[in-house]
């Protein structure tokens, strides 16, 4: 199928502008935290700017959201009013509620496994000899985009015929093991918790800058004191170490947990939500632009979007008492 330009010409347009747009507020709002309006004159001045920002985030932001709100209340063309019936298929279809069970797995396991091993690397790596070449190679996922980490788990979970040669990591080990080559993405739930294995990996090495970042900030005269004191290294990680990270550990925990919810890429690309996989982010996809039920779409979306605000309080709240405590 061949690309046209002529005809594609209006959204590459749009796009220009998109882009466009972002730059002009990523510059004012530079302007804007750089130096703030202190006289009658620099307000003004500081409105003539942050005025065009404002307006591109009503358009961008604020527009969408009240938009979809409303289509969620609608039927599948976004023509007629519904009322809540789509919430109510929401809560009440079982493959629905399926996927609202692998996102609260996600979300329940995903956070807390990629902040452990996270926590994990920083403490085994810190100080070490060669810490700055550990940690390049741990961090390593993070520069792969989502996409591209899922294409190449799904490489490990390949599986091919028991008299075959076996291209899947896993299931070489499995057959050297002596089991039988599994179908490891059809089976259930065990699907989704490998699906979780893999934005662990990625997520890890996040978390790991971000908590050896907060173990290095502790005084070392409070490390010595408590050597001194005879605590051994367990004890000296639970009763020193982690409390005293404590609120780092919570903000990757909130943080990592915004990006579970909105999870899309993994699921898409290794299983396509299929063999009961599926997430909020996903359905909502398919809801809204393959079968064109803008209103289930929404629903899913405004759902989605609830889930990830608290999240985004808490972690502003505990952003400024971190910085109110130093």
């Amino acid at each position: 199928m061949g690309f046209d330009v002529l005809s594609e010409l209006p959204k590459l347009l749009w796009l220009v502008i998109g882009v466009a747009g972002f730059l002009a507020v990523f510059g004012v709002l530079l302007v804007a935290v750089d130096r703030g309006p202190r006289t009658r004159a620099e307000w003004w001045q500081a409105a003539c700017f942050l005025g065009p920002a404002a307006l591109l985030l009503l358009v961008g932001l604020v527009y969408p959201v009240v938009r979809t709100t409303v289509l969620s209340f609608m039927d599948g063309p976004g023509q007629a009013w519904v009322g809540l019936r789509n919430y109510v298929w929401m809560f009440t279809r079982p493959e629905i509620l399926v996927v609202l069970r692998n996102t609260l797995l996600w979300v329940l396991v995903a956070p807390v496994l990629a902040t452990a091993t996270g926590l994990v690397y920083a403490v085994l790596v810190d100080r070490a000899r060669y810490e700055s070449l550990a940690k390049s190679l741990l961090f390593m996922p993070m520069a792969i985009s989502f996409v591209g980490a899922s294409i190449i788990w799904k490489f490990v979970y390949a599986h091919r015929p028991a008299d075959s040669d076996q291209i899947g990591v896993l299931n070489q080990v499995w057959t050297m093991l002596g089991g039988e080559p599994r179908l490891w993405l059809l089976d259930q739930p065990l699907n989704t918790l490998l699906l979780i294995v893999i934005l662990i990996w990625i997520q890890a090495g996040f978390a790991m800058v971000i908590l050896s970042a907060a173990i290095k900030a502790i005084p070392t005269d409070i490390i010595e004191a408590a050597r001194i004191d005879g605590v051994s290294p367990l004890q000296l990680f639970w009763r020193v170490t982690l409390p005293m990270i404590w609120p780092t550990v919570a903000v990757v925990l909130i943080t990592i947990s915004v990006q579970t919810l909105k999870v899309f890429d993994i699921v898409r690309t290794v299983t396509g939500g299929q063999f009961s996989t599926s997430v909020i982010a996903n359905e909502m996809y398919n809801q809204a632009f393959r079968y064109g039920e803008l209103g289930q779409g929404s629903a899913l979306a405004v759902f989605l979007f609830v889930l990830v605000v608290p999240l985004v309080l808490i972690q502003i709240r505990s952003t400024r008492r971190t910085r109110e405590a130093q």
